[in-house]
């Protein structure tokens, strides 16, 4: 114990370390005009675990956008950010792209004890009074709910009476589970079960950053399995509990609910280790996952793949089969209108919906290889639907395998999505690459100035399947894809001629 406080002493003194002399020069400063300074929240937490904090948090007792005007002047510059929305007192300064967050006091509170008493959870209630940082001095951690005991035990307890205040607050309380690797006390669960439906009242913008933070950790999945058994993802993802108690084929164990489960649980391991699953791909797969926002996006997909199932069930006509027709362009559909209900930027909506769209593709493919071989057409196809999200589409394919378990599963399903894509890749770098790389044999303005043609939809067919049948090698010469082209449009724009 005497060792844990000399760490945290030690580690308390050296709050300002991370950031620039001329800030915590500038803040004693302004401390004497504004009063007391405290710095606060989760720089204190995150000092306290031995980790750099993202952003310098001060809480005052008021004014806290006269104080962010001040710093700025003090600075000589820096940009001014109002946090505040009704009834808060908050703003931020931003300079030389460093984050300096002002608070005042919350609700009525009168002492920094009380305003600490009216945040989220106990780790994030504590602060350190500015003026007795430096020279020797030793730090005051203020703690009146004993939140550097939960630290210390890795507990996240919420504050009284903090989800009537700000619903928001529980989903907080999953995030700091996921990014911090947290355990909320039982009282805190028992207390979101009671207010969960109080979620609906926070902006949904807040919801959805809370959720991408939650996605961006190495623990989504458990995070949010913790926080269905709490009663709290009923509220926030209700589609996903359409395929609760929905039975699935044999090729599957689990209803559509728990099943989308493992596959997001399957994902997080793919996504941690992409070479375990897909050997000879490991370099490559590295390289895609690092890349924007595609891990949270290949998780998601993951999490709503099958969100179209219960929409789409049906008993086939042979039987009691159970069938699942266009369930990957429903659930696309289904999840484009929950990411558009919480505000999600095209880019990713469009991204992960196609991924969901497609989650099929390489299944069907694998049930193509068992009776013919595969052809270059097919993977040309199958690279201009998926484009950059090609390597992407196999890690769902086997998020999606693994999540799998029945008796009617092909004993060798993981190993022939291995031998898919490795295949997949040759036929690109060997056979479609090489046309891609080099100019068309025909341009659109050459079907109209050689052959007359209208431009209209039709240009895009003849054009997409004259680079199939160069892929396939059947034509290599412009005069041979003239002669196609008169010969399409002479039957009628397909009768007697070959189709994409």
């Amino acid at each position: 114990m005497k060792n844990e406080r000399t760490v945290q002493r030690q580690r308390l003194a050296g709050l300002l370390e991370p950031w620039p002399s001329e800030i915590g020069a500038a803040l004693r400063r302004l401390g004497a005009g504004y009063g007391e300074l405290f710095i606060s929240g989760g720089t204190v937490r995150d000092c306290l675990l031995g980790l750099t904090a993202g952003d310098l948090d001060l809480t005052v007792a008021r004014d806290a956008a006269g104080c962010c005007r001040a710093l700025i002047a003090l600075l000589g510059g820096g940009a001014y950010v109002d946090l505040g929305r009704t009834g808060e007192d908050v703003a931020r300064v931003v300079w030389r792209g460093l984050t300096v967050d002002f608070a005042g006091f919350r609700g009525r509170a009168r002492t920094i004890e009380e305003d600490l008493c009216r945040r989220d959870y106990t780790v994030n209630a504590m602060a350190v009074p500015l003026d007795g940082l430096g020279d020797g001095r030793e730090a005051v951690l203020v703690d009146p709910l004993r939140g550097c005991d939960d630290l210390r035990q890795g507990i996240l307890r919420g504050c009284p009476g903090a989800y009537d205040d700000d619903p928001l607050r529980m989903l907080r309380g999953f995030r700091f589970m996921a990014t911090l690797d947290f355990a909320l006390d039982p009282a805190s669960l028992a207390e979101i079960g009671r207010c969960a439906g109080l979620i609906a009242r926070p902006a949904v913008e807040r919801i959805n950053y809370e959720l991408g933070l939650i996605m961006d950790s190495p623990r989504a999945c458990p995070t949010f399995r913790a926080m269905a058994a709490a009663g709290l993802l009923r509220h926030i993802v209700p589609e996903l509990y359409a395929g609760v108690g929905v039975e699935q084929p044999e090729f599957h164990h689990l209803d559509v609910f728990h099943h989308c489960f493992a596959a997001f649980e399957a994902m997080e391991a793919i996504i941690a280790r992409p070479g375990r699953y897909y050997p000879p791909a490991a370099g490559r797969l590295e390289a895609y996952l690092a890349a924007g926002p595609v891990r949270r996006c290949l998780k998601w997909a993951a999490w709503c793949h099958d969100i179209g199932k219960p929409a789409a069930r049906a008993a086939a006509s042979e039987g009691d089969r159970i069938t699942f027709y266009n369930h990957d362009e429903i659930g696309r559909r289904i999840f484009h209108l929950f990411a558009e209900r919480l505000k999600w930027g095209k880019e990713e909506r469009e991204r992960t919906g196609q991924l969901i769209a497609m989650h099929m593709h390489p299944f069907h493919l694998c049930n193509v290889r068992r009776r013919e071989p595969l052809s270059k057409r097919a993977v040309l196809k199958l690279s201009q639907r998926a484009g950059a999200d090609l390597d992407g589409l196999f890690l769902l394919a086997m998020a999606d395998s693994l999540a799998s378990r029945g008796d009617k599963k092909p004993p060798r399903m993981e190993a022939e999505l291995v031998e898919l894509f490795g295949q997949v890749l040759r036929i690109i770098e060997e056979d479609i690459r090489p046309v891609a790389a080099g100019p068309p044999l025909l341009t659109g303005d050459d079907l109209i100035t050689e052959l007359g043609l209208t431009p209209g939809p039709l240009f895009r067919t003849i054009l997409r399947e004259l680079e199939a049948l160069r892929v396939e090698g059947r034509i290599t010469a412009r005069n041979e894809a003239l002669a196609w082209v008169a010969a399409f449009v002479a039957n009628g724009g397909g009768d007697g001629a070959e189709q994409p």
